[in-house]
């Protein structure tokens, strides 16, 4: 009797102390039909089952954005699927509709973030899945100009909230956030002419197991001036047409092997510092959050631009580089939120081949919980 009267009384002590989340709500889905009429009790609406519906990130609201130039929002995910730049596997294409199928999961229990205290599907920011750009796969350079011209519409438009804000843009006022979901790492170039158009040059954090630095006629041979741009030289031409804020840039989790040490002072031509994978041995994931703030600030407008190669083979096997030695997916998630309150204007994840990837699906979910993380980021910056 005394037990049972014990255990009355902690489920009771433990309902008071939860009872602050009386207000939480299932997680809601958008169907309503007459047929939950039917159903005894209140009716009506049921909460939807994340592995039903079309894949949007995050089971987001899709929206035609690039169709209808009237839609607005704070920030907004798009595709690129492109990968005839790539130099060993192919199939980056369906990256974007990879990591969707991946982020289903992400606000299965209400989407609230513990490390960051804040919840990205539920805040200020209007956030939706504008789908993708339009890619050719027959003409390279014409792809890229879709992408730069498909980013820009979705960059150049009013924000939902506060759209009269004073912000860092050429013209003085605050931008959606864009989140591109790639496609290869080529993709990054016509994404930073964009991002030119809008704010000018600007300093970026780049996450690769590789440079992506190196001079065309190194990476390539460069037999071509169409040839000469693919996912190994971006930086290279992004540098040389002045999107890049020099001395302000960093790579993070490098590790790959080079045609010689000329290739790091080519880097350095470029304006980037580099941050070694193997240096997380030494310095641990604080000392590595610790580089990349001090190199890039908090002030300056930053581009984040994540290849999924960041990550080891054995935590990402589908990308199109792979090489081992890497950083693993708990490490890459704390190091991305120990960037709270860096001014990320607009960041991209790239090389997600999901062709590659295991039946678990491996690869597209830590892809999608790492632009979790930055999504996060962004909405806890408020508008920038």
């Amino acid at each position: 009797m005394v037990t049972r009267t014990l255990l009355a009384l902690c489920l009771v002590a433990v309902a008071s102390a939860h009872g602050d989340h009386h207000d939480q709500k299932p997680v809601a889905g958008p169907l309503q039909s007459l047929w939950y009429n039917t159903l005894p009790g209140d009716g009506g609406t049921q909460a939807d089952s994340v592995f039903s519906g079309i894949s949007t990130f995050g089971r987001l609201p899709y929206r035609p954005c690039l169709s209808h130039k009237d839609i607005n929002y704070d920030i907004a995910f798009i595709g690129a699927p492109f990968d005839t730049g790539t130099s060993y596997r192919p199939g980056a294409r369906f990256g974007p509709s990879g990591i969707r199928q991946g982020s289903r999961r992400l606000n299965l229990y209400g989407g609230y973030n513990v490390p960051l205290d804040t919840n990205p599907f539920n805040s200020w920011a209007n956030v939706i899945d504008c789908g993708d750009i339009p890619v050719t796969s027959y003409d390279n350079t014409f792809a890229l100009h879709q992408i730069e011209e498909g980013h820009y519409s979705i960059l150049s438009r009013p924000p939902t909230t506060d759209s009269d804000k004073k912000g860092p843009s050429l013209l003085g006022k605050t931008l959606p956030r864009v989140i591109t979901l790639g496609g290869d790492h080529t993709i990054t170039l016509p994404l930073l002419r964009s991002i030119n158009r809008a704010y000018g040059p600007v300093t970026v954090i780049h996450f690769d197991s590789h440079l992506d630095t190196w001079r065309p006629k190194v990476f390539g041979g460069s037999p071509s001036e169409v040839a000469s741009v693919n996912h190994g030289t971006y930086f290279y031409h992004a540098s040389q047409e002045g999107l890049l804020r020099n001395d302000t840039n960093i790579h993070a989790g490098i590790r790959t092997t080079l045609s010689g040490p000329s290739d790091y002072e080519n880097d350095g031509y470029c304006g980037f510092e580099i941050v070694e994978a193997r240096a997380i041995d030494k310095i641990g994931t604080d000392g590595i959050i610790k580089k990349i703030r001090d190199r890039v600030g908090t002030k300056n407008p930053v581009y984040l631009s994540l290849d999924i190669d960041t990550l080891d083979p054995a935590f990402a096997p589908a990308t199109g580089t792979p090489e081992t030695g890497g950083w693993s997916t708990r490490e890459l998630r704390t190091i991305l939120r120990g960037l709270e309150g860096v001014n990320i204007i607009a960041a991209d994840i790239v090389e997600v081949a999901p062709a590659y990837d295991t039946n678990a699906e491996l690869t597209t979910m830590a892809a999608a919980d790492a632009l979790y993380e930055i999504m996060s980021i962004m909405v806890k910056k408020g508008q920038v």
